[in-house]
């Protein structure tokens, strides 16, 4: 069986308020072409399919159109959990029409999924199912597929309070513990004539982080070990994490990331699907497909000011990524020319300006001593290193006739 695992779409999301309408829908139809081209069985999406508990109705479109080219007319799985983003509802909303196609939506944890009736043989078939695990027949495949199914567990989804300690290293603990124990219980229906998957939303101690993901909870508190999963699954797909990474061999424990980078503390990240084939009893057989239809996102550090970011956009630097641009620069920009700046590229998403002295000027300016300056000279050197200009003639006069009448005052002291 082939098992295609992806996660966190996050579709409705922006970057520094561009819209990613595009890219995710080219994403979309990589996704779709890469689950025809290899002959995908089973598709798992662990969560984060949107970005806030209110996407917008586009996102939601996308998403079902998602759904039903994957599901290929009902011949290949696909199971979808919700995530810390997602509101539960609305994720298992369409379950009763998409369970017809084989599509199993599940928002809450312990959640049922439900059992068509008078399934066609050419069709996915649920077989059978309880809170938290269903067992899949998908047509052409000799095993069936039996998968622990876990939705965002906290607290509140739960309906559990796991700890009653507020230290957060007990509150941890007694998550870890309590999701571990969640696995343990429904790997009993694992068999050794199935293919047995997990997929959960999870924060897993030990993964790589990135800015794009929004904590779980404050203080970390729901974490699980790595521990925690079933050692006779043979893969553990998992959602929340937005760097593909492995955390373990044995079960095959692994995070397939976000198909699109969506902070620039992603840049340089290369995004990916990750596809497993398993048979019973044998070892689990892992391809990472890197995707290509997420613009990369790139950082631009100029130090040689405007000039070196013309030179760069001329040799075509960074092609085709949205910009993340530091620009150093020894003056403060008119702002007629950082307008000039922004349109030199529709690539730019950030500009920082970074005002930097001359060496030169810092090293003379360093030699010389306050007390040889007037205070005209003072007031002049102030006024730039607060401003990042120099003042202008009237506003100099005013200074020194304020000096004068509070030396005047002073004096009749």
């Amino acid at each position: 069986m082939r098992i295609l695992h992806t996660a966190d779409w996050h579709f409705g999301r922006q970057l520094e308020g561009r819209d990613r309408r595009v890219e995710q829908t080219a994403f979309v139809d990589e996704l779709c072409r890469i689950a025809e081209e290899r002959e995908v069985d089973l598709v798992l999406v662990a969560g984060d399919v949107y970005d806030s508990v209110n996407p917008p109705a586009w996102a939601e479109e996308l998403f079902y159109e998602a759904l039903e080219r994957l599901s290929a007319e009902g011949r290949r799985g696909v199971v979808v959990i919700a995530g810390n983003h997602d509101q539960p509802e609305r994720v298992r909303a369409a379950a009763p029409l998409a369970t017809k196609q084989g599509i199993v939506l599940l928002g809450l944890p312990k959640e049922a999924p439900l059992i068509a009736q008078e399934v066609s043989a050419d069709r996915v078939q649920i077989v059978q199912g309880g809170p938290s695990w269903l067992e899949l027949k998908v047509p052409g495949c000799e095993h069936h597929a039996v998968v622990l199914a876990l939705p965002y567990p906290s607290e509140s989804r739960l309906k559990e309070l796991l700890s009653e300690s507020f230290t957060q290293e007990q509150m941890q603990l007694a998550f870890s513990e309590r999701i571990a124990q969640l696995f343990a219980d429904l790997s009993v229906h694992f068999r050794e004539d199935t293919v047995n998957l997990v997929t959960s939303h999870l924060f897993v101690m030990g993964g790589m982080e990135t800015d794009s993901e929004r904590p779980i909870q404050i203080g970390g508190a729901l974490t699980v070990s790595p521990q925690a999963f079933p050692k006779n699954a043979d893969y553990v797909a998992l959602g929340h994490l937005h760097r593909l990474q492995k955390l373990s061999d044995k079960p095959l424990v692994r995070y397939s990331g976000s198909p699109l980078s969506y902070s620039f503390s992603e840049a340089g990240q290369s995004k990916a699907v990750v596809l497993v084939e398993v048979q019973p009893g044998q070892s689990v057989q892992e391809e990472i497909i890197y995707l290509t239809s997420g613009r990369p996102l790139a950082r631009w550090k100029a130090t040689e000011g405007i000039a070196q970011v013309e030179r760069w956009l001329a040799e075509g630097r960074d092609a085709g990524s949205w910009i993340d641009l530091e620009l150093h620069v020894s003056d403060v920009i008119d702002p007629a020319e950082f307008q000039r700046v922004r349109k030199l590229s529709d690539d730019f998403l950030k500009i920082q300006r970074v005002v930097v002295r001359e060496q030169r000027e810092e090293e003379e300016a360093q030699r010389v001593e306050l007390t040889e300056l007037t205070a005209d000279q003072l007031f002049r050197r102030f006024y730039e290193r607060k401003r990042g200009a120099a003042p202008d003639d009237r506003l100099v006069a005013l200074f020194q006739r304020l000096l004068q009448e509070t030396g005047g005052e002073e004096e009749e002291a």
